[in-house]
């Protein structure tokens, strides 16, 4: 019996990587998983993989960037095990350019995958659960979204994919806030680990370690991903957690810094050293890791 016994999960851009990471340890924790993916072997190879060790899977190629495709996801869950309780919206793509070198192209296929999948996703499994709720039913769900430290302090050659992961951010505070009624909760994670999107844009620093704990082994993520989609959490939403080895952390985000009242309006000319004394006494406090 594991915290994820009888739920029913779904995780998009599980054909490798985190989602692999995700569908393993979610069926190690008693979870039927959906495995969705664009490519159909790798999705096949990873729903193989869970049912050698015993659990329940399927795989599934559904677009998760239009409403029609994710409702195929949605029916061919329900067909499969009758219920669903989770969504991991994993699903990623980088297209890297310097911000003067980005293109429309570079742009778009970003945003449609990472914020438009995300939409996508909770809105057609939300609205199933809001039915759910509605006709009187029990509903325990969770949306768990993927942001970034990209979207969360900014990365340099990736405007385009940090944006995303902010909207990410963003749009998770607000699922939280209005889902909730509905018996559904909204969180989102900034994972670091070794994935076929790390290991292209930083190899050497995410390479496996002859020996010793491996830090950027995308199971480590999967433990807080997993107690997010089990019932344990129902009283968590609305939160952004960062994970990378056996480190955890929750994100604050944007926060308003020390207030300057002057009680009548500001001159232009006197907000130089305002502003500088603003930004040096608002700054975010130094993050504490767990050990």
């Amino acid at each position: 019996m594991g915290i994820c016994n009888q739920r029913t999960v779904v995780i998009t851009g599980a054909g490798g990587g985190l989602g692999r990471a995700y569908a393993l340890a979610f069926a190690q924790e008693g979870a039927n998983v959906v495995i969705n993916d664009i490519r159909a072997e790798a999705a096949q190879a990873v729903a193989d993989e869970v049912k050698a060790a015993g659990g329940q899977a399927i795989a599934n190629t559904g677009d998760i960037t239009t409403v029609a495709g994710v409702q195929s996801i949605l029916d061919a869950t329900l067909a499969a095990f009758g219920d669903v309780q989770v969504i991991v919206n994993n699903a990623g793509v980088l297209r890297d350019r310097m911000f003067l070198s980005l293109s429309e192209e570079d742009w778009d296929m970003v945003m449609r995958v990472h914020l438009r999948g995300h939409f996508c996703m909770a809105k057609v499994f939300g609205g199933y659960w809001r039915d759910q709720k509605k006709a009187g039913k029990e509903v325990d769900a969770r949306i768990i979204n993927t942001s970034s430290g990209a979207g969360l302090q900014g990365s340099i050659g990736q405007s385009n994919y940090a944006a995303a992961k902010a909207g990410i951010a963003g749009l998770t505070l607000v699922q939280a806030a209005e889902l909730a009624r509905y018996g559904i909760t909204a969180n989102c994670l900034a994972p670091a680990a070794r994935t076929s999107m790390t290991e292209g844009a930083m190899p050497d620093m995410v390479k496996k370690p002859e020996s010793g704990f491996d830090v950027w082994d995308p199971m480590n993520v999967a433990s807080i991903v997993v107690w997010l989609g089990s019932s344990q959490s129902r009283h968590v939403t609305g939160r952004c957690f960062e994970a990378k080895g056996g480190e955890l952390s929750v994100a604050d985000g944007w926060f308003t810094g020390k207030i300057n009242d002057k009680q009548a309006r500001w001159e232009p000319s006197e907000l130089s050293g305002v502003v500088d004394q603003l930004i040096a006494e608002g700054k975010a406090p130094q993050k504490v890791y767990g050990t």
